[in-house]
């Protein structure tokens, strides 16, 4: 499989599913269609199927958004060529959100009632996200969510391939704390992402001898930020914990360095601000300082080297790749195994399959937690360079579980 290889753990429960499959087509089960009780039925009666991308190509968050979407049309490209799924091959069918999250609520209706999808892939803030889960809750289908988010959610029709809060969030506090950089300003953009995780940030610092020494949201899409950068020079803070999203970052990160404030003087800590944005901000603006993140363009391993390599083939040798890019890449193929292993394209038995499938991804090993619907992964902290990349400066050393409500940290009891 072009990218990475794939093992599997539960053998015995695929085979289980694909029995149970044999046996409903052979007690007159209808074909051609893939559906859970009650739920939406998923056109499976052709060669091809079709699958949902549902991402922002317009708007404020295009900026980040557009190349998930072009990561995920390359893992369909790349699971087509190699013969598809169940031998059957994809068709995506692409909705634009437009950085409006009612439209992505309408968009993903649309995906499963219209289009007939088997799975949805997209979102990016979680405000999009938490604006379609009752959508596909209703309608018992899936989604596939790539980035990293707040945490302090669960839903059993959506698989949460980014970071939730113990493998991003806290160990960026810890990185921070190590490095004896306590006294802390908060930035985010005033939506449900930024708020909820600050919300953890303040639990984590109390906890921890940290201090937060002031906090400012400001609205998705602002441009002004000469009031909030002045209040951060002025707070005596030791580094800035950054939630903004989208093209904010710009304006943000602008105004910082005309401050006078750079990455040695005050660094900024970012968990939204990967390759791609680093590109459109201007490394001049960015060089030193840090991110938090899962993969980076410079990750080490043979499966990073043929993602990045099939990547700039297909969109140019200058295009870099980032971690909400390669979770949409890998969330298509955990997808496909999870099929797979049920023999179906059935949501109820995609989801019974799921626990313990496993990637050796760009990122490094990936594993699905079924109970959670979230996976296993490596945190990183990474430094941006004056060549725009960014390189790890610290890892976690193995994968880490998933913990969406911080159930192993006593500081974190009441914030769900």
């Amino acid at each position: 499989m072009s990218g990475f290889s794939i093992s599997r753990r539960g053998l015995l429960a695929g085979a289980s599913a694909l029995g149970a499959s044999a046996a409903l087509s052979a007690c007159g089960a209808k074909t051609g269609s893939d559906t859970s009780s009650a739920g939406a039925k998923a056109d499976t009666s052709g060669d091809t199927v079709k699958v949902g991308l549902l991402n922002s190509l317009s708007g404020t968050m295009a900026i980040s958004e557009v190349t998930v979407h072009n990561a995920l049309l390359l893992a369909v490209k790349e699971i087509n060529a190699a013969g598809g799924v169940l031998g059957k091959k994809l068709k995506p069918i692409s909705q634009d959100g437009a950085s409006d999250w009612p439209t992505f609520a309408e968009k993903a209706q649309t995906l499963i009632t219209d289009d007939k999808v088997v799975a949805t892939f997209g979102c990016w803030t979680s405000a999009s996200r938490k604006a379609v889960k009752p959508v596909f809750e209703r309608n018992k289908s899936l989604l596939f969510y790539p980035v990293q988010y707040e945490g302090l959610e669960q839903s059993p029709y959506i698989f949460y391939i980014g970071a939730t809060t113990n493998q991003q969030i806290i160990p960026a506090l810890d990185y921070l704390k190590k490095q004896g950089l306590t006294k802390l300003y908060l930035v985010g953009s005033d939506y449900v992402f930024p708020r909820t995780a600050n919300k953890e940030i303040r639990a984590y610092a109390k906890a921890n001898g940290m201090e937060i020494v002031g906090e400012d949201y400001a609205p998705l899409g602002s441009t002004e930020f000469s009031t909030i950068v002045n209040k951060v020079k002025d707070a005596g803070a030791d580094a800035v914990f950054n939630t903004l999203n989208g093209d904010s970052n710009v304006a943000f990160f602008k105004e910082y360095k005309s401050a006078g404030l750079t990455a040695k003087s005050l660094p900024v800590l970012s968990v939204s601000i990967a390759e791609e944005e680093v590109k459109s901000i201007g490394t001049q603006y960015l060089e030193g300082q840090l991110t938090a993140w899962n993969y980076y363009q410079t990750t080490p391993g043979a499966a990073n080297e043929k993602f990045v390599k099939a990547y700039q083939a297909a969109y140019g040798k200058d295009k870099p790749t980032s971690d909400p890019m390669e979770a949409a890449y890998i969330s298509v193929y955990l997808w496909k195994e999870m099929v797979e292993k049920a023999g179906s394209f059935d949501v109820a038995k995609v989801k019974a399959a799921s626990d313990g499938i496993e990637l050796d991804a760009p990122e490094g090993k990936v594993t699905v937690d079924g109970a959670t619907q979230h996976v296993y992964k490596t945190a990183r902290i990474g430094k941006v360079g004056s060549d725009g990349l960014i390189t790890e400066v610290w890892n976690s050393g193995k994968p880490i579980k998933p913990d969406p409500y911080l159930k192993g940290y006593d500081w974190a009891s009441g914030l769900s």
